[in-house]
């Protein structure tokens, strides 16, 4: 199920606190951008990116720390997003797909920061966390044994998502999950 949706090009913006000074580098430690960026508080990140995020005219990444407290901000500033647009019957598939993409970055890669982003297009949701590894994620079909919470993410994403996928980046990836949704006429 893993593909590329043609026509959606790769940006690699950054929203650090501190903003304009990263616009082609966003890895890139800024000398105290990211550090204050890792000091924000997760309402603190909530709050600054809430606005950002649900602007469709200009969908922009947001960078969040790559700690695990920024999964449930993650879930919420999508949740938030979704609600705005109206996007209701997507609650609860774009809180559980976007916090298994977010924990994976967190978990897996090695970068200090990782990027959001929530798209909308004529009849598709995207979702895409965007990190500084460029190791490819990969399904574990087999259950572990004993069954864990862990090795099962992408499966779950396999599962609920309508589409989803990973492509390479300038530096580093980009998981997306995309879910189809109905345009009000």
């Amino acid at each position: 199920m893993m593909g590329r949706m043609a026509g959606w090009g790769e940006t690699d913006q950054s929203s650090v606190p501190g903003a304009g000074l990263v616009a082609e580098a966003s890895w890139v430690d800024v000398p105290g951008a990211l550090s204050a960026l890792e000091r924000l508080s997760s309402a603190e990140l909530e709050e600054m990116y809430f606005g950002r995020l649900c602007d469709q005219s200009a969908p922009g990444e947001v960078r969040l720390p790559s700690r695990a407290e920024s999964a449930p901000v993650a879930r919420r500033l999508v949740l938030s997003v979704l609600e705005s647009w109206d996007l209701h019957q997507h609650l609860e598939a774009g809180e559980l797909l976007t916090s298994e993409l977010v924990s994976n970055a967190v978990r897996h890669a090695a970068g200090r920061t990782i990027g959001l982003q929530v798209i909308r297009k004529p009849g598709w949701l995207r979702v895409e966390v965007r990190d500084s590894s460029r190791a490819l994620p990969c399904v574990i079909l087999a259950e572990p044994l004993p069954v864990t919470e862990r090795g099962r993410g992408l499966k779950v994403v396999d599962d609920l998502a309508d589409r989803w996928g990973a492509d390479l980046l300038p530096r580093g990836k980009g998981v997306w999950f995309e879910l189809r949704i109905r345009e009000r006429h």
